[in-house]
Formats: structure tokens, C-alpha cells, sequence
């Protein structure tokens, strides 16, 4: 899985620290820290983490492997 952040999007409200603690933090007011290849495990935080985003800065894709599973599985 790959995170992308359109950081000239983002306006450190943080809701994606909140959503997903293991893969995104602030440092200082307004600099985003994240994860931009975070373990499968995780999937789902990063999801909550994109939903909660109020300016939709978040997006993620799925590798093809993990796309191949999500049909099989």
C-alpha cells in the first residue's frame, strides 16, 4: 500500500492523527509526518485516516498484489 499526501492541500487540522496514530503525526503546528508505505495491517486505519481528511489531502492505492487479493479473498 502507498499513502500519498497533497501537502499543499493539507491544513494540519490533524484529523488524520486521530484516525490512524500508527501512521500519521504533527510535528509542530503544522508539519505533517507520515507513513508513505505502511504495513497491509494497517489498511484500515489509512482508510479512516482518508475519510476523516476534511480537505481530502489523503490518498492511498492499494499494491497490485493487494489488489489481487481483495478480488480473491
Amino acid at each position: 500500500m502507498r499513502v500519498v499526501v497533497d501537502l499543499n492541500r493539507c491544513q494540519a487540522y490533524a484529523q488524520c492523527c486521530y484516525a490512524a496514530p500508527s501512521s500519521f503525526a504533527l510535528h509542530g503546528p503544522e508539519v505533517l509526518i507520515y507513513d508513505p508505505a505502511p504495513p497491509p495491517e494497517r489498511r484500515r486505519e489509512i482508510e479512516r485516516a482518508v475519510q476523516a481528511c476534511p480537505v481530502r489531502a489523503i490518498r492511498f492505492e492499494a499494491e497490485p498484489s493487494e489488489r489481487e487479493e481483495g478480488r480473491h479473498g
